[in-house]
C-alpha cells in the first residue's frame, strides 16, 4: 500500500478538497464510486469531512457554506509549502490573483488560495499536524493532478518561479503537455498541458483517483447519479475515463497500465 507519513516535498500536490451542495448526497456517492469513508471535523471546523481510504486521509468535503452557497463545486488542487507566506509572496510577484490570504486552520496547517496567470485556481499548503493525503496511488485515493491551461510556457514559468518546480516536455504535434517534479523529489508529481480547442470548462488543475476496474467505477458513477460524458480510454499510463459527481464536477478515473492490483479500501 503506497501510504506517506510527513509533509510532502515543496510543490508537490499533497491535498484536494470540494465544497458541494449537498453534504450527505455526495458523501453516499463518492462512498460509492470510491470506497470513502469519513470523519467529521466537527462543529468547530464547519462539519467538513475528511475523505478516508484504509483509515487514511484521501480528500476534503464541505458542507454548503453560508454566505457563498454559489462558490464553486469543483475540485481544488493544494500544492505543498514549506512556508505560505512566501509562497503567497512569490505568487503575487509572479501574477497570481489573491483569493484568500495566508491563514491558519487551528493546529491542521496553514492555507491560501490564488488563481494563477492563466486562470487556474490552486492552493497552498503548509502542513503542521495535517499533511495531506496518507495514502496514494491506490484504489480511491488520488494517482495524479493535471493543470489545464491556455499557455503551457507562461505556466511553466509561474510554478517554476513559485514552487520550484521543473519540468520535462513529452508534447507532441499539435498537443502541449509536460510533467513537473518538486525539488528533491525522485520523480514527477504531475503534469501541466495545453487548453485544446472545444475545451469549456477552461484553466482548471483536474484530479485523478486511481481505481481497480475502470469501466466498473464508470458505472457506480452512474448508479450513483453522476455522468459519465465519455467511454473510457486506453493510454500508455492505464486506462482512464472523465466524469462528473453530483454537482457536475469534473474527476478522472484510472487503472494504471501493467494490471496494477489495486484492492478495495477495507
Amino acid at each position: 500500500m503506497a501510504t506517506h507519513d510527513g509533509r510532502w516535498p515543496a510543490g508537490s500536490p499533497c491535498w484536494v478538497e470540494i465544497t458541494v451542495g449537498d453534504l450527505e448526497r455526495s458523501q453516499a456517492f463518492y462512498a460509492a464510486v470510491l470506497g470513502w469513508a469519513f470523519e467529521d471535523s466537527g462543529p468547530d471546523y464547519g462539519h467538513y469531512r475528511n475523505a478516508l481510504v484504509a483509515g487514511r486521509r484521501v480528500a476534503g468535503m464541505s458542507p454548503p457554506l453560508e454566505g457563498v452557497e454559489d462558490w464553486p463545486k469543483v475540485w481544488t488542487t493544494y500544492l505543498a509549502t514549506d512556508d505560505v507566506e512566501v509562497t503567497a509572496e512569490r505568487a503575487s510577484a509572479a501574477g497570481a490573483q489573491v483569493v484568500m490570504e495566508p491563514m491558519d486552520i487551528a493546529a491542521f496547517g496553514r492555507v491560501g488560495l490564488w488563481v494563477d496567470p492563466g486562470g487556474a485556481a490552486f492552493g497552498g499548503w503548509e502542513a503542521l499536524e495535517h499533511n495531506g493525503f496518507g495514502i496514494h496511488d491506490e484504489h480511491g485515493a488520488v494517482s495524479w493532478v493535471d493543470l489545464v491551461t491556455p499557455d503551457l510556457r507562461a505556466a511553466k514559468t509561474f510554478y517554476r518561479s513559485v514552487f520550484g518546480l521543473s519540468f520535462e516536455d513529452l508534447s507532441v504535434p499539435g498537443i502541449g503537455y509536460a510533467t513537473f517534479t518538486p525539488a528533491g523529489a525522485a520523480w514527477p508529481a504531475g503534469g501541466v498541458g495545453d487548453q485544446v480547442d472545444g475545451d469549456v470548462a477552461g484553466p482548471r488543475w483536474c484530479v485523478t483517483f486511481a481505481v481497480d476496474d475502470v469501466d466498473a467505477a464508470v458505472q457506480r458513477v452512474l448508479d450513483a447519479g453522476g455522468s459519465a460524458p465519455n467511454d473510457p480510454v486506453d493510454t500508455e499510463s492505464g486506462r482512464i475515463a472523465t466524469v462528473a459527481g453530483p454537482d457536475g464536477e469534473e474527476f478522472s478515473l484510472m487503472t494504471p497500465s501493467g494490471g496494477a492490483d489495486l484492492s478495495e479500501p477495507g
